[in-house]
């Protein structure tokens, strides 16, 4: 939900947290592991159908990220089973090209969320600092 806002409705908020979310949920169901995916197809649509596959793709905010206008923090764990690094890693190589600021925490010893105190410490103290700096100022 994250980014369908900061695509959708970059001119209501200042910055934006996006963490583990799927900026392309057509990528997304391809790269998810297999036994997930026809859940995730029920879920948000079969990609294969074609016309489905149109509509998910016009909506992907990878896909609309000329419309991110506000600073974003992306957040992501390398060994993520859900959403694969791949929907972070794609989102953030669009924001850095067209030169919107971008903060990335990629854990390479997590998965779907910081578990581990050490790196859910970073994460909360490095959230406070994007905060204080793109929403307070």
């Amino acid at each position: 939900m994250t980014l369908a806002i900061s695509a959708f409705y970059s001119d209501r908020i200042r910055c934006s947290i996006d963490i583990v979310g799927p900026s392309n949920l057509v990528t997304f169901l391809e790269h998810t592991e297999e036994y997930r995916r026809d859940l995730r197809r029920v879920e948000y649509g079969d990609e294969r159908d074609p016309k489905m596959r149109e509509y998910l793709e016009k909506i992907a905010p990878m896909n609309n990220i000329e419309k991110i206008k506000q600073p974003m923090m992306v957040v992501a764990g390398q060994n993520d089973p859900r959403v694969p690094v791949s929907e972070s890693d794609q989102i953030v190589a669009g924001l850095k090209k067209q030169g919107t600021p971008v903060w990335y925490l990629k854990a390479k010893d997590e998965g779907h969320g910081f578990q581990k105190k050490s790196n859910a410490d970073f994460q909360f103290y490095a959230t406070v600092e994007f905060l204080q700096e793109y929403l307070l100022k």
